[in-house]
């Protein structure tokens, strides 16, 4: 069995669901993961255990009940000091074309994000996952940042937060720019707040335009050990002059 995972992520697993160690491909590599076949409904109690020691879910397809919990050898993070801001994004966000809201309508991103687009046929948002994110969001321990245009939900991410720690799990546009707007002020929400880490779990080309880098497992466990250590708070409203700062580390 590989020594994917230490004693603790097993004793958190183990409680309520069997698992195996499996080879699958997320985000074009091919990662050791836990199958875990769940006796119970996925709750936030054990999101929040799981996340506490570098573990995430995903399903397999938006139809398909069974969970994989992926720890991955390398790991995306986004340093909140290195964020890039194409020169394009810089404009759009400082003419402001959308209204950008905290936590306005959580289940409605993350329903936006498990729906199929013209770059995906399905997504790894089941059922499971969106009750218990929902749940998770009740408690107070993720979050929606919203893009708004004309009164419509028109681009987002939703997260996890926890400590110094936030855990970006998705994101969806509906219009142009409207997701990386969203993204410049979760980042000037984050720097505000008194947050660390922005995991983002993995990179692609996407995510390396604003400066996503992969960090090894083993860094990763360290830095979010420090994080979960201290204390921030997302406030409900990015102030202008972070948002300037963030969009102004771009322009250097």
């Amino acid at each position: 069995m590989p020594n994917i995972v230490d004693g603790l992520q097993a004793a958190i697993l183990s409680e309520q669901c069997a698992f195996t160690y499996v080879n699958r491909r997320f985000a074009n590599r091919t990662e050791t993961i836990i199958t875990a076949i769940m006796s119970n409904q996925l709750t936030p109690d054990l999101l929040i255990r799981a996340y506490s020691v570098g573990l995430f879910p995903m399903a397999e397809s938006h139809d398909d009940p069974t969970l994989y919990w992926i720890d991955p050898e390398w790991r995306g993070v986004l340093p909140l000091d290195g964020f890039h801001v194409p020169r394009s994004l810089r404009k759009a966000v400082r003419k402001g074309t959308f209204k950008v809201h905290v936590n306005k309508a959580f289940p409605d991103v993350i329903r936006a994000c498990a729906e199929p687009t013209d770059s995906r046929d399905d997504t790894w948002i089941n059922d499971n996952i969106l009750d218990a994110y929902c749940a998770l969001h009740k408690m107070g321990c993720a979050h929606s940042i919203e893009a708004w245009l004309d009164g419509k939900l028109v681009g987002g991410l939703y997260g996890v937060s926890l400590g110094q720690a936030f855990f970006g799990e998705s994101m969806f546009s509906r219009a142009t720019n409207a997701s990386k707007v969203a993204l410049v002020h979760l980042v000037a929400l984050l720097r505000q707040g008194g947050y660390t880490l922005l995991d983002t779990q993995f990179v692609n080309d996407h995510l390396k335009q604003f400066g996503v880098v992969e960090i090894p497992r083993e860094r990763y466990r360290s830095e979010l050990a420090r994080a979960l250590a201290g204390r921030a708070s997302l406030p409900f409203e990015a102030d202008p002059e972070f948002i300037e700062q963030v969009l102004q580390q771009g322009d250097r």
